[in-house]
């Protein structure tokens, strides 16, 4: 197996904590950035190019095509030269597929340069949660897992702000380019940071390791943790795991709740909300800048909220969140449902549809957004860990393909219309609160290696 340097120990003394997770989340807000600033982007190129519905839903779902194929490619990559490196070759894709799009000449070029961009974003997505949940401390791992989900949310914010700014002077190419700037600094602050210690133990390279616990677990049984990883590695010796060995049965369960929550964090509707926010108020009679006024809203409610679940995820746990967060979303969504088919006055109609997709949101943020990623980067074995967050995330994209290319011709008056859209919507999540309830374990307070030695009894 390769050795890729990691750093000399010693490095980890001028470095806190808080500047570790700090960085190694800060992959998060090129997520977020990309995911959001479509929005805004949309509400000018489609006047430009003259864009039907389906030229919409290809130009954004494009992003996530080129995600699946990073995402597929992470668990290898992630293997062969770590965590962290993997994560510094998705910034340096997402900065040359940005430049890309900030100067494409057309509707064509764009879609192409976002799925290369899509790349780096999938490759991120994948990593990210799994160098966080490996670097954290067992008691606060919800936590700092919830911090990627604050940073995508901080993304889509400040994708949203600066659509708003640059509106007014049809500035599209320099909203795409504001990527750049967390992916440059990510880049930079990846250089000074550590392996996860898990990786290095699995490359015998303990005495890394325990300078890396010893930065992240102070005043915790830094020997009872490499103890602990030593057992699981021992456990399956030498073995390597490939996609295929995800079917092994005890590793099947797992596979099986991670993809249930990826399809699920989508088809619950979010990314339809996030794209097509300021679209969807056009068209209920907002102006352009009150409707992207509006989607700075949403994305404050979405950090408030996320935010939040940072201080309760490790105490109320994970599957409580995620169905409270799935009866909030059923109620908002059926309610947009019938005030958009049944309220004829616009303004009433406008603010009613805000409110209720404003609190949709807080919803969904409260468990769907950041819990999916905690557990998706918990629930897998260690070898398994990278394939498994691969697969994950390759199974997100493409339900978030499906829904962003999709949403803008259901939503169309001549097929569903936006009003049975959103009780469609409102259908799949109450199917997965019931499989939720049904399915989904709890891993609060548990180390990664006792869920593994816990899997591999049948627990």
């Amino acid at each position: 197996m390769a050795k890729a340097p990691t750093g000399p120990p010693s490095s980890l003394r001028r470095i806190s904590p808080a500047t570790l997770y700090f960085f190694g989340a800060l992959g998060g807000i090129l997520f977020g950035y990309d995911l959001g600033v479509i929005a805004g982007v949309l509400v000018v190129i489609s006047k430009v190019w003259q864009l039907t519905g389906l030229d919409k839903g290809v130009v954004t779902a494009s992003l996530s095509v080129g995600a699946m194929v990073g995402a597929g490619l992470a668990g290898r990559l992630t293997g062969l030269i770590g965590r962290r490196r993997t994560i510094m070759a998705a910034a340096g894709v997402v900065i040359l597929g940005t430049v890309a799009c900030a100067l494409a000449p057309g509707f064509g070029a764009l879609v192409a340069f976002r799925t290369v961009l899509g790349v780096g974003i999938g490759l991120s997505s994948a990593t990210v949660p799994t160098y966080l949940s490996e670097l954290a401390p067992s008691r606060i791992r919800g936590a700092m897992g919830s911090l990627n989900q604050i940073f995508i949310v901080s993304g889509i914010l400040i994708a949203f702000l600066v659509d708003y700014w640059l509106q007014p002077h049809q500035a599209w190419r320099w909203m795409l380019a504001g990527a750049l700037v967390p992916a440059v600094l990510l880049v930079v602050g990846l250089t000074r940071l550590p392996e996860t210690p898990r990786w290095l133990i699995n490359l015998g390279k303990d005495d890394e390791a325990r300078a890396v616990l010893e930065c992240t677990h102070r005043g915790e049984d830094v020997d009872a943790e490499i103890s602990a990883i030593r057992e699981v590695i021992r456990i399956d010796s030498e073995r390597v795991y490939r996609i295929r060995d995800l079917g092994a049965r005890w590793v099947r369960p797992m596979l099986f709740v991670a993809i249930l929550l990826a399809v699920g964090q989508q088809f619950s509707g979010v990314n339809a909300i996030n794209a097509y926010f300021p679209t969807m108020l056009v068209s209920l009679g907002f102006t352009a800048s009150t409707a992207l006024l509006s989607a700075v809203v949403l994305g404050v409610t979405k950090l408030v909220f996320t935010a939040w679940v940072v201080f309760v995820v490790d105490r109320w746990g994970r599957k409580p969140l995620l169905l409270i967060g799935n009866v909030i979303m059923v109620v908002t969504l059926a309610l947009t449902g019938w005030v958009v088919i049944s309220v004829h006055d616009q303004n009433t109609l406008g603010t009613l549809a805000v409110v209720l997709l404003v609190l949709y949101l807080a919803g969904y943020e409260l468990g769907w957004g950041a819990v999916v990623w905690v557990m998706m980067a918990e629930v897998f074995p260690l070898k398994a860990r990278g394939a498994g967050m691969g697969v994950g995330a390759v199974v997100l994209w493409a339900a978030t393909g499906i829904v962003t290319a999709v949403f803008p011709i259901m939503s169309d008056d001549n097929h569903l219309g936006l009003g049975n859209t959103m009780f469609v919507f409102a259908g799949v999540n109450a199917v997965l609160f019931v499989l939720t309830r049904w399915l989904v374990p709890e891993t609060k307070g548990r180390s990664l290696e006792q869920i593994e030695l816990g899997l591999r009894d049948g627990k």
